[in-house]
């Protein structure tokens, strides 16, 4: 399709789920991919999957991502995408009642600090070439609120949302685009390992997605590629639901 074509393309959270979907669906347009994520082996292999690079980083750490963007602009000449979608979701993330500080903060650390991070670092490369698309990761539980509460995720999403609609805003005249991406329940391990554990809690969710299933990570990685590429060329500072239905639903289909 190459509507990525010869662009530069980080994506963090590479080696699995949604940023390993996306690192493909952005080869096959065209992109050159430097996957980044803590895990080696699994990040080098995805890499070499679509003929990109791996770069090790802990995307919470400030010096590290730093690194990182200024590695890529030296190397390869430009950051045309910053695709933030590194994440967590431990099992001591539950409700406020039960949730501690270690993992609120832990949380908020890995799921909203890296975003601000990796915006900060990436942002003066696009600026500097007049041009550039940041997609964050956010959540449509940004959007909404849960019984089946993990409190830090959902506030870590939140903060993503309300952070990239900011950026967004600020750089617009300066010919970067920054968006926050807002997936429903995908089908990723992480998720799967979760639901696995607890057969009850995931029909509990799926009861409320009106298209009745879990997104495919692939379903997710093209909404990242139409925001990465110039068919959204108008759409910045916005929240893009790509969700099944569930944000709209009141009463979903039997």
């Amino acid at each position: 399709m190459g509507r990525l074509q010869d662009r530069v393309a980080v994506i963090s959270g590479a080696a699995s789920g949604i940023g390993a979907a996306t690192a493909r669906r952005f080869a096959s347009e065209g992109a050159y991919v430097v996957a980044v994520d803590l895990a080696e082996e699994a990040g080098k292999k995805i890499a070499e999957e679509v003929g990109g690079e791996f770069v090790q980083c802990d995307v919470a750490d400030s010096e590290q991502v730093r690194e990182l963007f200024d590695g890529v602009a030296a190397r390869r000449g430009r950051v045309d995408i910053a695709f933030n979608n590194a994440g967590i979701s431990p099992p001591d993330d539950d409700s406020i009642l039960d949730t501690g500080l270690d993992a609120w903060e832990r949380v908020l650390r890995v799921n909203t600090t890296s975003v601000y991070l990796c915006c900060k670092y990436a942002l003066p490369h696009m600026l500097a070439q007049g041009k550039g698309s940041i997609i964050n990761t956010a959540s449509f539980v940004a959007l909404m609120g849960a019984a089946t509460s993990q409190i830090a995720y959902t506030a870590s999403k939140g903060g993503v949302l309300a952070m990239s609609r900011e950026l967004g805003v600020q750089f617009a005249r300066q010919g970067v685009r920054v968006n926050a991406l807002c997936p429903g329940p995908v089908a990723t391990p992480l998720l799967m390992e979760l639901f696995a554990k607890d057969p009850e809690r995931a029909a509990r969710r799926l009861v409320h997605v009106p298209m009745g299933r879990f997104a495919e990570p692939a379903e997710i990685a093209a909404a990242v590629a139409f925001l990465a590429s110039d068919d959204s060329s108008f759409i910045t500072a916005s929240q893009f639901v790509v969700d099944g239905g569930i944000t709209g639903a009141y009463v979903t289909p039997l």
